[in-house]
C-alpha cells in the first residue's frame, strides 16, 4: 500500500538550531486559489529594466520572442520553476489506445533531455537509437539533439554530436544529449555531450541559409541542423567534464549562463582541472566569453551536473548556480568586468560534519539539483549520482538577500579561524562547528517522525534527489531518487505528506491545472491533486521508464519515455 502521514514535524529555526515540533495533522483542504493563478506562482524575478524578466513565468515568457504559451526552456523561465499557466490538461491517458495521446515521436534508446517547446517546434535530447539520419545508422553512437513540429511530432531536423574521443571519463556510452535547449526566437543554445556550447538556428536549413559564423556542417540537408555558433569548453577552457556534460543553460539580457561540469577523473579522487572555470558567463549573440568562476576547484566532490537559475531577488540581479562541492553561489550577472566573477554569496549546504565517502557511503552531497527561485527565496536539494544509490538528502530553503558566506554552520581551527571544509572535518586538528551569525538559512527539511514513535523510518526520510523542486500557493513538492514524494509547506519546511512511488524518480515534478505530475523508473506518472491532502486521481503508465519531466505549452502535456516522445492532450 502507498501512504501519506498522519502526523507532521514542523520545523522551527533558531539561535543556530533546529527543533521540531510534533503536531497531530489538521484535515487537509484543497488551496482555495488552486489551481495556481499565473500572476502569482512567482514573485521572484523583477524587471530592474537592465535584465527583462517580470515576476511571473507568464510575464517572463511574454517578454521573449516565443508564443505566449510555450515553455522554452527548461523549467520554463530563469526562476525555473515548472509552473506553467494551464487549463484543461489531461488528468489520465492510455498509451495503448490512443486515449488522449495526440501524437508520438521515436528518440533514441536513452532519453534524459527534457523537452523543451517554442514556436512551434519542440526539442528534445536523446541518443542515436532513432537513426533518423541515414548517414548515421543505430550502431554509431551519438549525442543527438531532435525537433519536431509542434503540432504534427513531424520530424525537421537533428544536430548530431560524435562522441569524445575519451570515452566514458567524459562522454558516457549510449547516454546521448542529457540537457535541455534555450530558446528564443530564431536561435536556441544548449550543451551538447562534447562539452560545448552550440547556439543553433530554429529553422535548421528550411530556411535555404547557412547562419553563421559557423560554416563548417557537413551538409545543409534540410533535416541537418545549423549551426550558428559553438563554444568548445574543454578546448578553450580546460575543463574536464566527469562522465556527461549536461547543464541546461538560461540567460538574462544578452548573458548567457553555464556550469561546465568539471569534474574527477575515473579514480573519482583526482581533479585533472582544478583551476579551470566551474561557472561561465557568454554573449549569447556571439559566444565570446564574458566572465568565468572556478569556486569549487579543488573542492569538487565528484561531477558538477545542476544548471543555474537567474532572478532579481532584494532588487539585486542574481545568477545562482548549484555546485559539485555542495554549495550553492551567487554572482552578479555582468560579473566585475575584468573577465572575472564577483561573487553576491555561498552558502554549504551540507552539514559540517557530513563526510565524503567514495561510493556513496557518506553524508556529504553535490548538488544535481537545479536551484528554484519562489516569492524571493532560493530553494535547492542535496543529492549524489544515481549510481551511488541511496541515501539522507536535504532541502534548503536560502534567504538570499545575505552577503558573504551564508551557510547556517561554519567550521573555525584551533585558532577559532574559520576554514573551508572540503570532505569532513578533522577533530584532531582541532576543528570545530559553531552556528554562523551571517546564516541565511530559513529552513532544513531531511526527516521527520510521522507516527511518533520516536524513529526515524524509510518514509520519515528526505533521501537524496537529483529532482528540483516545483512550488506554488505555499506547497513545494519534490521526489527523491529513493522514490518518495514530499509535499512541503514552502514558507516553514512543515511536511504535509509523503507518497511512496516504489520506483526511484529522476525528473522534476510538474505543477498544472490544479495538479501534479511525476514520473518514475517503473513509467508510472503519478498525477496527484495539487493539495495539501494526498489524494491521487491517476497512475496511466509510460510503457517504459520515465527520466525525464513532465511539461506542459500551449494546453498540451509532453512526456518522454526512454525511448519515445507523448504529446497528451484532450481530443
Amino acid at each position: 500500500m502507498k501512504s501519506a502521514s498522519g502526523w507532521i514535524f514542523v520545523p522551527v529555526l533558531f539561535a543556530g538550531g533546529l527543533c521540531l515540533a510534533l503536531l497531530a495533522a489538521a484535515p487537509a483542504e484543497r488551496p482555495a486559489d488552486s489551481p495556481a493563478a499565473p500572476d502569482r506562482i512567482d514573485a521572484t524575478v523583477t524587471d530592474d529594466g537592465r535584465f527583462p524578466f517580470a515576476g511571473s513565468a507568464r510575464e517572463a515568457i511574454s517578454r521573449m520572442k516565443v508564443r505566449p504559451g510555450d515553455w522554452p526552456q527548461w523549467g520554463g523561465w530563469p526562476a525555473r520553476n515548472n509552473v506553467p499557466d494551464a487549463h484543461g490538461i489531461p488528468e489520465t491517458w492510455n498509451i495503448a489506445d490512443g486515449t488522449n495521446i495526440k501524437w508520438t515521436a521515436p528518440l533514441g534508446s536513452q532519453s534524459y533531455g527534457n523537452s523543451v517547446v517554442a514556436n512551434g517546434r519542440v526539442y528534445v535530447g536523446t541518443n542515436n537509437g532513432g537513426a533518423y539520419l541515414k548517414r548515421f545508422p543505430t550502431d554509431v553512437d551519438l549525442g543527438v539533439l531532435l525537433c519536431f513540429d509542434e503540432k504534427t511530432g513531424k520530424f525537421l531536423w537533428q544536430h548530431s554530436n560524435a562522441k569524445l574521443p575519451t570515452g566514458r571519463a567524459n562522454d558516457y556510452p549510449m547516454q546521448g544529449v542529457c540537457s535541455a535547449v534555450c530558446a528564443d526566437g530564431d536561435r536556441l543554445w544548449y550543451v551538447s555531450n562534447r562539452c560545448e556550447v552550440v547556439c543553433l538556428d530554429a529553422e535548421g536549413f528550411h530556411d535555404g541559409e547557412n547562419d553563421g559564423p559557423f560554416r563548417d556542417e557537413d551538409n545543409e540537408h534540410r533535416d541537418e541542423a545549423d549551426v550558428v555558433w559553438k563554444f568548445d569548453m574543454i578546448g578553450k577552457l580546460r575543463v574536464h567534464p566527469h562522465n556527461m556534460s549536461n547543464c541546461s543553460v538560461t540567460f538574462a539580457g544578452d548573458i548567457l549562463f553555464v556550469c561546465t561540469s568539471n569534474g574527477v577523473d575515473e579514480s573519482h579522487v583526482r581533479i585533472p582541472a582544478p583551476h579551470a572555470p566551474s561557472f561561465i558567463a557568454l554573449d549569447r549573440r556571439t559566444g565570446d566569453l564574458l566572465w568565468s568562476d572556478n569556486s569549487p576547484g579543488h573542492y569538487i566532490l565528484h561531477g558538477q551536473w545542476s544548471s543555474p537559475a537567474f532572478g532579481v531577488l532584494g532588487g539585486a540581479p542574481q545568477a545562482i548556480f548549484a555546485s559539485g562541492d555542495g554549495w550553492v553561489y551567487a554572482f552578479d550577472p555582468e560579473g566585475d568586468g575584468r573577465g572575472g566573477s564577483r561573487l553576491l554569496w555561498r552558502f554549504d549546504a551540507n552539514p559540517k560534519a557530513a563526510q565524503w565517502i567514495l561510493g556513496g557511503r557518506g553524508g556529504r552531497n553535490e548538488l544535481i539539483s537545479t536551484p528554484v527561485l519562489h516569492d524571493g527565496r532560493v530553494y535547492v536539494a542535496v543529492g549524489q549520482d544515481p549510481e551511488h544509490g541511496e541515501g539522507t538528502g536535504g532541502l534548503w530553503c536560502i534567504d538570499p538577500t545575505k552577503r558573504g558566506d551564508v551557510s547556517s554552520e561554519l567550521v573555525v581551527d584551533a585558532r577559532g579561524e574559520p576554514i573551508r571544509v572540503r570532505r569532513g572535518i578533522v577533530p584532531a586538528n582541532g576543528d570545530r562547528i559553531v552556528p554562523n551569525p551571517n546564516s541565511a538559512a530559513l529552513w532544513h527539511y531531511t526527516e521527520f517522525d510521522m507516527n511518533g514513535d520516536g524513529r526515524i523510518d524509510f518514509e520519515e526520510t528526505l533521501h537524496r534527489a537529483i529532482s528540483t523542486p516545483a512550488i506554488a500557493d505555499g506547497l513545494l513538492y519534490l521526489p527523491d531518487f529513493s522514490g518518495l514524494v514530499h509535499c512541503v509547506n514552502a514558507k516553514t519546511g512543515e511536511p504535509h505528506w509523503t507518497y511512496d512511488c516504489f520506483a526511484a524518480v529522476w525528473g522534476s515534478p510538474l505543477i498544472a491545472d490544479g495538479k501534479v505530475y511525476v514520473g518514475d523508473e517503473d513509467g508510472d506518472v503519478t498525477v496527484f491533486e495539487h493539495s495539501k491532502a494526498l489524494r491521487i486521481i491517476a497512475e496511466p503508465n509510460m510503457e517504459n521508464s520515465v527520466y525525464t519531466t513532465p511539461i506542459v505549452a500551449n494546453g498540451v502535456l509532453y512526456i518522454a519515455n526512454k525511448s519515445t516522445l507523448f504529446a497528451i492532450g484532450e481530443k
